[in-house]
């Protein structure tokens, strides 16, 4: 047996001898090995996904994006449109200083615009991300132990982009909660409700989404003012028929409202967004075509079966407020009048989140505006009249139980929902008794499949993890239009699809001109345990 001094290896580290063979003029006084008899490198690629005990929310199963990630939305995002975002809030702030007269109501609003200042420079200067502030809200916990658990040191652009963004939402969040007279102000209520859109765009004013939405909003109104009821002198047969019918044209009108995303419209003129709103049944017939992933087929399939339950229980995970979440009641109205539901639960935010997701606010803005407001002082008296007709059944419903609004704190955290039989047990075990869970919307689709680079291939039941694969799981549809990099549920052949687009269309992941209607079984009525 050779001895370590004959083989030129040296243990525990220590510089192996000099001798005069390696007394060289200049050089190192420490020798490297030659690794010649070793077996070649290998080319080692990670496992992905990730095996579940591996998965942490700075570790998604596939490679998270991040704001440094230069080719993807998520650098976009945090280098250029939060910033935006946050200045056009400070505007907004500064306006509603402007019209305030009591001087301890200013102050105070002086303070949140300065909070508002300090968060846009270490978002601008990509700042380490500091623990939230406990300001009262019920999710501090929540954010802080995720904080600490797994991003100690990380900034706004190092740290997975869902949860940099959502931080600097919950931040914002903490400019107004912490106040003593502002505690409620929302910065995007004015973008949400209250103006239209300069067609010069020399200079964007303050937007309302759903005013001015005129053409869409009396589209379906004149349609479904009164109660909706079949056709007479149909048999059963043609009843299921047309009831199939219009459930999948109200599908792709609930889907494609997701179109008017707030943050995303900065640049689109008034026949743009006309476009993307428009609810004709041509439009709809060439639009099914870019619904890249469509499982509407088996989503009728699921929600006729619930009249065999005298109608079941539907839950909406809501998204973008104004149009979209009109559209949203139109489409409930008709599962409650056609038998197919006899409830419908809406999942809402509990302050302003992601410019233009809906808060309780919103909710009651929307059906008190179509109750008794001004919106469109160019409608018809028919018009108008149509509007109020819906807006009162509607209030009915929630009189009776039949419509309820939610708003969990679990909604406004940076958790994704792989996380939510964990770390809201109480809410998983509330959506499993649903029949049928809508998450509606880019982000509630990004925080279903973790937001992370899966093939487009990868079957939507495996991206969403725990929420298709946990006890309890109920059968989950996600409505989204694609406006971020995150794709999946493209079928086997997925990835030639994505990659054929990225040389043809490119940024079609973030244009909206494509969309998904994925369906997850779950595991309903088998027993929720928790650990």
């Amino acid at each position: 047996m050779s001895s370590f001094k004959e083989s030129g290896i040296v243990p525990n580290g220590a510089a192996p001898p000099i001798t005069e063979s390696t007394k060289v003029e200049g050089a190192p006084s420490r020798m490297s090995l030659k690794l010649s008899h070793l077996p070649s490198k290998k080319d080692i690629k990670a496992p992905w996904p990730r095996t579940p005990s591996s998965i942490d929310p700075n570790n998604p199963p596939w490679p998270a994006f991040r704001g440094y990630h230069t080719y993807s939305f998520a650098h976009a995002t945090m280098g250029h449109r939060l910033p935006t975002i946050l200045g056009k809030a400070i505007d907004d702030v500064i306006l509603t200083l402007n019209q305030e007269s009591e001087e301890d109501r200013i102050l105070d609003l002086i303070k949140c615009i300065e909070r508002m200042d300090t968060l846009k420079q270490e978002l601008q200067e990509h700042a380490k991300l500091r623990p939230v502030v406990d300001d009262g809200e019920a999710d501090v916990a929540l954010w802080n132990k995720e904080i600490a658990k797994y991003f100690q040191g990380k900034d706004f652009m190092n740290a997975p982009w869902l949860f940099a963004e959502a931080y600097k939402y919950r931040r914002l969040r903490e400019c107004f909660s912490v106040s003593k007279y502002w505690q409620s102000y929302d910065v995007f209520f004015r973008q949400k409700a209250s103006s239209i859109l300069s067609s010069t765009h020399t200079r964007i004013l303050f937007c309302d989404t759903f005013s001015r939405s005129c053409d869409a909003v009396f589209e379906l109104s004149m349609r479904f003012a009164d109660p909706w009821k079949h056709k007479e002198g149909l048999s059963d047969e043609q009843k299921l028929e047309e009831e199939r019918l219009m459930f999948l044209e109200l599908t792709q009108i609930c889907l494609w409202g997701n179109s008017t995303d707030l943050s995303l419209l900065i640049n689109m003129t008034e026949e743009q967004i006309k476009s993307l709103q428009s609810t004709g049944g041509e439009h709809l017939s060439a639009t099914e075509k870019n619904i890249l992933g469509n499982h509407m087929g088996r989503l009728w399939e699921i929600v006729r079966d619930l009249r065999g339950k005298t109608g079941g229980r539907i839950d909406f995970v809501l998204d973008n407020a104004g149009f979209e979440l009109y559209c949203d009641c139109v489409y409930a109205d008709f599962l409650i009048q056609s038998g197919l539901a006899k409830q419908i639960r809406f999942h809402g935010k509990r302050y302003p989140w992601f410019v233009s997701d809906v808060t309780k606010k919103d909710w009651n803005w929307l059906l008190n505006s179509m109750m008794y407001g001004h919106l469109f002082p160019v409608a018809t008296e028919p018009e108008k009249e149509s509007l109020r007709r819906m807006a009162q059944r509607w209030k009915q419903y929630e009189n009776d139980g039949v419509w309820v609004y939610e708003q969990h704190p679990f909604w406004c955290t940076g958790y994704t929902f792989w996380d939510l039989p964990g770390e809201a047990p109480d809410l998983f075990l509330h959506l499993s008794r649903s029949d049928l869970v809508f998450f509606k919307g880019d982000l509630n689709h990004r925080k279903l499949t973790y937001d992370c680079a899966a093939p487009p291939s990868t079957e939507f039941e495996i991206a969403i993890g725990p929420m298709a694969s946990a006890a309890g799981a109920p059968k989950i549809c996600s409505l989204r239009t694609i406006k971020s990099d995150v794709v999946v549920g493209l079928g086997t052949d997925g990835d030639e699809l994505s990659e054929r687009l990225d040389k043809e269309e490119e940024g079609w992941k973030i244009s909206g001109k494509y969309a998904v209607v994925l369906v997850s079984e779950g595991r309903p009525g088998e027993k929720v345990r928790f650990a």
